[in-house]
């Protein structure tokens, strides 16, 4: 297991709450903070109601690209500078990179659509894994049609450029008070929602998840055969 292919594919055998239940064990969680576990909240599989294929959990490195508002307050602070803007003349999605998931944070109560069919489109082609959006999307036919696996927290008729302009790549990133890194490992679970791995733990999260797991199938054979489930926690859930 000394690839990041490798780690990828046990992380497959798993789900979103496994990842969260590990993370929850071995992540340090700031006095005073909820625990969060990775988990990127609120977010939902779009278009809805999609086929059995396009419904697939989907595992890949993030790179992170940030939009602002495109009239900003004059007494708002000026957002931060990414690493790497977007050069003029040039699509953001003409950028996007191959064999990850892009996270896309847009500024709160904007009302406009950061990824419409288009772009899905064009992400598609370029090998994009999926899109992950904390903020709005559009063009639902389209995006069932692209077959880009695309998270957002809601939709919109409205296209990008009504209120929102793309900063840049590369920067950290706040999606909803959880921390991302270019790098870190992002797991979209069609079935449970998405977990985001820092990568100096996926190790960690490899060794405590299928050990959490073990303990979780002994409980649920414990209260099959009768016991409560007080006691089978006592009887099966250990220290790690």
């Amino acid at each position: 297991m000394n690839t990041l292919e490798d780690k990828i594919a046990l992380l497959h055998n798993y789900s979103a709450c496994d990842v969260s239940d590990a993370l929850l064990k071995i992540q340090p969680v700031a006095p005073n903070t909820a625990p969060r576990a990775g988990y990127l909240a609120d977010l939902n599989l779009y278009p809805p109601n999609l086929p059995p294929t396009h419904r697939r959990k989907i595992i890949a490195p993030a790179t992170t690209l940030t939009f602002h508002p495109k009239h900003p307050p004059p007494s708002s602070t000026p957002a931060p500078a990414p690493p790497i803007p977007i050069p003029h003349n040039t699509h953001w999605s003409d950028l996007t990179t191959p064999d990850t998931i892009l996270l896309i944070t847009q500024p709160a109560n904007q009302h406009c659509a950061v990824v419409g069919g288009i772009m899905a489109q064009r992400m598609k082609l370029r090998g994009v894994a999926g899109v992950v959006v904390s903020g709005r999307v559009r063009d639902m036919a389209e995006l069932r049609a692209s077959g880009l696996s695309v998270w957002a927290r809601g939709v919109s008729t409205v296209g990008s450029a009504a209120e929102t302009v793309p900063g840049g790549f590369g920067a950290e990133v706040d999606f909803g008070g959880v921390r991302v890194k270019p790098g870190d490992i992002i797991f979209c679970d069609p079935e449970e929602g998405v977990v985001a791995i820092p990568r100096e733990l996926l190790d960690r999260v490899l060794e405590v998840m299928p050990k959490l797991v073990a303990m979780d199938e002994r409980v649920k054979e414990g209260v099959a055969r009768g016991m409560s489930v007080f006691e089978a926690f006592r009887e099966f859930r250990t220290k790690i």
